[in-house]
């Protein structure tokens, strides 16, 4: 089985940013196999790495929902609906050199679920089992992990800013990691954006208070906000970045 990393935290927090490096990261050490999956409503860690998606697992999965709902099946005769899925799942693989990427996507679509959520579980435990890593970037309630669409977890990775709602925040979504039936080996959270890579002794004392394990701080840096507000892959920083640098040493420290 893979060693499956689910990253999480409230919009906004460069949460995205983080998973992307990351993966880069696993990638240069040759640690792959990687299978990223980008399970944010709001997907964008194909962005952070620089690739194109032209297909979500969403736009099947609403796909063979409403021809369900309409009577009106795209799956060619002779071939079965388990047959078709996989077809489309090829579709939606975007393969790299150093690894490949799922869009989750979001739903629009109308009517039950529970027949293609069964075939996006299916499909997604099928190919996992071909990676070294899985690496997920989740949404802050861990929906798809919820419902059993992804594999099970080894490590939670929570990221918040350096501010105490952030913190509390990411303190909700801590105690939701049981609720959702995970039993991950590490939970642990990353600061992110802070002033100099330094916390206050208001958000440390906050961290405190909500249980959490501090695994690191990353510094807020221009050369980020440069790359992202100029539409490039922010995994394109160079070496020497403070925020790679930082999330390197938290990643050493994790032994990922």
């Amino acid at each position: 089985m893979p060693y499956t990393i689910a990253v999480a935290g409230k919009g906004g927090v460069g949460k995205t940013t983080l998973t992307g490096m990351m993966i880069q990261r696993l990638a240069e050490q040759k640690k792959g196999p990687i299978l990223a999956v980008d399970a944010d409503a709001n997907s964008n860690l194909n962005e952070v790495l620089g690739v194109e998606v032209e297909m979500t697992l969403g736009d099947i999965r609403d796909e063979l929902s409403n021809a369900e709902l309409s009577n009106e099946s795209p799956i060619p005769k002779g071939m079965s609906k388990q047959d078709y899925t996989e077809f489309k799942f090829d579709s939606a693989l975007v393969e790299e050199d150093d690894y490949d990427l799922l869009v989750m996507g979001h739903t629009q679509g109308k009517g039950c679920y529970c027949f293609v959520n069964g075939l996006l579980s299916a499909q997604v435990a099928k190919r996992a089992q071909n990676y070294n890593y899985v690496v997920v970037d989740n949404e802050a309630g861990m929906e798809h992990i919820s419902r059993g669409i992804l594999p099970g977890v080894d490590t939670v990775i929570l990221v918040s800013d350096c501010s105490r709602r952030g913190i509390q925040a990411v303190g909700r979504i801590a105690r939701l990691v049981p609720e959702c039936g995970l039993k991950p080996k590490k939970i642990g959270l990353i600061v992110n954006r802070a002033p100099k890579g330094v916390l206050n002794d208001g958000v440390r004392e906050e961290i405190e208070k909500q249980n959490l394990e501090l695994l690191g701080v990353v510094p807020q840096d221009e050369g980020v906000y440069e790359f992202d507000s100029a539409g490039t892959p922010t995994t394109q920083l160079p070496e020497d970045n403070p925020v790679r640098q930082a999330l390197y040493k938290i990643m050493d420290g994790l032994e990922l």
